[in-house]
């Protein structure tokens, strides 16, 4: 599948802050990832620690909160992970199903999909 990026929203779970994004579709990434300085600015609180296997191979320990997440006018709590800062900015799988979307990847687009109950 070809990489392509995404308008998203992300809002504290408050909704007193948001912050607009391109994010780069990743079915490969569980969560989303967001640049840390970007989430603290918005005062965004990691909640904890999550262990991650990256593209070559190597095993890291991340940051994860919760924010809203905003595409295509529907909203869903998601987890997002405090990533590197001027690291890329990911939509993840997690967060994709949390919205009931789908890749078409010959279009480069994301889609309502029906969910498996």
């Amino acid at each position: 599948m070809g990489m392509f990026t995404w308008p998203v929203r992300i809002e504290t779970i408050d909704g007193r802050r948001s912050l607009d994004l391109d994010a780069t579709v990743d079915t490969g990434a569980a969560y989303m990832v967001v640049p840390g300085t970007r989430l603290h600015e918005m005062g965004v609180v990691p909640r904890g620690l999550r262990r991650f296997r990256i593209a070559d191979g190597t095993v890291i320990e991340g940051a994860f909160g919760e924010v809203l997440a905003t595409i295509d006018g529907d909203t869903a709590t998601t987890q997002v992970i405090f990533g590197a800062d001027g690291g890329p900015t990911l939509l993840g799988a997690y967060t994709l199903e949390g919205l009931a979307l789908a890749v078409d990847p010959v279009q480069q687009r994301l889609v309502p999909a029906v969910m498996i109950l």
